[in-house]
């Protein structure tokens, strides 16, 4: 690689770690890996590391890997494997043909657990879990070694092969590293190689009935497959002079580990216990319901990849944990989607307005933009009558200082329309405003006076005639706290659930989205940004709130508030 590659590159601790390893020569090429395990959904902390790996890879001209720690069949399954490959296809990832699977490797694995045992450097153990665990010692105390630790290499040799022949039950015995019981590291305490496990594998099938540990697998397949750098969140640090013990006694290709701080983020979880208690708990509609923050939530809110790429550029690469308000997220959600999504006129809180002068039975159809930040996306027609909806907070009447939008008395502007005046406002027996009577001026189709007169507010609007209904789910955070856990004793995250975390309305909308496919993405105008859902049929409209608009009025109404 070459000194102008290197210096194109852009600069974060892990990029100059490893300029600086090819500049010495310890490795000449980059290769990188995402290796997930295939028991859970991905999550946005995952993308954090995806586009670390990927981005490193693509950075230095090297390659990279989707590979699946698939080793516990107790906990994986094809589904969490179809749906990882499909978010970090999502994501705009390209591993080309390197697709792997820890368990292609089981064979090597076990030959090289053999190659430990023949050194002396692994034993068969007797000991339950439980009582393996009492035998492990504290982080201030070191721990026993185990009754069966000194057995000869032959019956070692006699009794693994027995394990891997079906021989005895779950949890009978156990193939463990023999390293240093009085470690500070607790790792490093004779740490499990091998469990016997009578399971199905979603790929090896029945074959197998003892499989690998995750510390034994992990730093092997990376020697495997050549990977030059193993980048891994800070929980892995510890574990890393393992996997170097490992790879040093079977005298094998030895990557470079580096470990990064993870990504939280404040008011969600990024738990794969948490995900799944929720979601069997009810407290969410399932895996990829938008309020959590799985790649197939945001996905399904209508979250881009592009604004996800971002969000993970933003906050950089840190040797530290890091817990992200989601304000800064949202913030590239609305700059991609705002580059990107269609406009579109949609009412919430629907206020029937009658034009009193407009032609009875008369549709018309005004031009509309579909995006003034893309001139290429053309524009559309929208219908317009005599009994239009616009927002209830659009009307005032006793306005107060700086309420610019419509009032008694007042002219305003309909977007693509015409300017209006309200004339008068028709009440029920309690007082509640039903419906307002307004005038139009047909001077001013497409929202421009020809006498030049200015009004300060401009509104959306649907006409009620053509209108369709749709369902929208407004979405809030998950959790009241930033952080889940801050609970009162005896109580568990749960309690922080935020109870308005999703509200169900039916909006009037335009018909131009008549027929959209599930994931498109539209603005409705002051509004925010929306989603239609998978749950959308020819008979229903279905959208998801994405992230909201800033509304200046809102801001200004909540500091009179105070």
């Amino acid at each position: 690689m070459s000194d102008s590659n290197l210096e194109s590159t852009s600069s974060d601790f892990l990029r100059e770690a490893i300029k600086q390893d090819l500049k010495e020569g310890r490795f000449t090429k980059v290769h990188t890996r995402f290796p997930p395990e295939p028991n859970a959904y991905l999550h946005i902390g995952h993308a954090k590391a995806v586009w670390i790996d990927y981005g490193i890879a693509v950075d230095f001209g090297g390659k990279f890997n989707l590979r699946f720690d698939d080793t516990n069949p107790l906990k994986e399954d094809q589904e969490f494997v179809d749906g990882i490959i499909e978010d970090v296809r999502w994501l705009g990832v390209d591993w080309e043909d390197r697709l792997f699977f820890a368990s292609n490797y089981f064979e090597q694995m076990y030959d090289w657990a053999v190659e430990l045992i023949k050194k002396g450097k692994a034993f068969v153990c007797d000991l339950t879990p439980e009582q393996m665990g009492e035998a492990r010692g504290t982080i201030t105390s070191p721990g026993t070694n185990s009754p069966w630790r000194d057995r000869s290499v032959e019956e070692n040799l006699d009794l693994f092969g027995r394990m891997r022949a079906a021989e005895y039950p779950d949890g009978a015995k156990t193939l463990r590293a023999k390293i240093d019981m009085s470690s500070p590291n607790i790792h490093m305490r004779d740490p499990v190689m091998y469990r016997i496990r009578h399971a199905e594998h979603h790929t090896q099938g029945n074959k197998w009935c003892i499989y690998p540990s995750y510390d034994w697998a992990h730093g092997l397949e990376d020697s495997i497959e050549g990977v030059t750098h193993s980048l891994c969140s800070l929980e892995y640090e510890i574990h890393r002079p393992l996997y170097d013990w490992f790879l040093d006694e079977l005298g094998i290709y030895h990557p470079r580990q580096i470990e990064f701080g993870r990504l939280n983020m404040t008011f969600t979880v990024m738990s794969k216990r948490k995900f799944i208690e929720l979601v069997e708990g009810k407290h969410v509609r399932g895996y990829d319901d938008p309020r959590l923050p799985t790649l197939a939530g945001l996905r399904r809110r209508g979250v881009t990849p592009e604004a996800i790429k971002e969000f993970c550029r933003r906050i950089g690469v840190s040797k530290n944990d890091s817990a992200i308000d989601p304000v800064h997220f949202e913030e590239c959600i609305r700059e991609d989607l705002n580059k990107t999504a269609q406009r579109v006129m949609a009412v919430s809180s629907p206020l029937k307005v009658v034009l009193t002068n407009y032609p009875e039975g008369e549709i018309e159809y005004m031009e509309a933009n579909n995006n003034p930040e893309d001139p290429e996306a053309g524009t559309r027609k929208v219908p317009f009558g005599k009994v239009l909806y616009i927002e209830k907070d659009d009307f005032r009447e006793v306005p107060p200082p700086k309420y610019y939008r419509l009032s008694p008395g007042k002219e305003v502007r309909l977007r693509n329309a015409y300017f209006i005046t309200c004339n008068e406002v028709i009440k029920d027996e309690n007082g509640e405003v039903l419906e307002l009577h307004c005038t139009y001026d047909p001077q001013t189709r497409g929202g421009d006076a020809p006498d030049g007169r200015k009004v300060k507010a401009t509104m959306h609007w649907v006409a009620a005639e053509t209108a369709l209904k749709a369902e929208v789910r407004l979405y809030e955070y998950l959790f009241s706290k930033a952080d889940p856990d801050d609970v009162e004793e005896g109580k568990d995250y749960t309690s922080n659930l935020n109870p308005d975390s999703l509200k169900i309305i039916e909006a009037f909308v335009e018909p131009s989205v008549k027929d959209a496919k599930p994931g498109t993405r539209y603005q409705f105008e002051r509004q925010g940004y929306f989603c239609v859902d998978k749950d959308s049929n020819e008979t229903s409209l279905v959208f998801n709130r994405t992230v909201t608009l800033r509304d200046s009025w809102a801001k200004i109404e909540k500091a009179q508030t105070k």
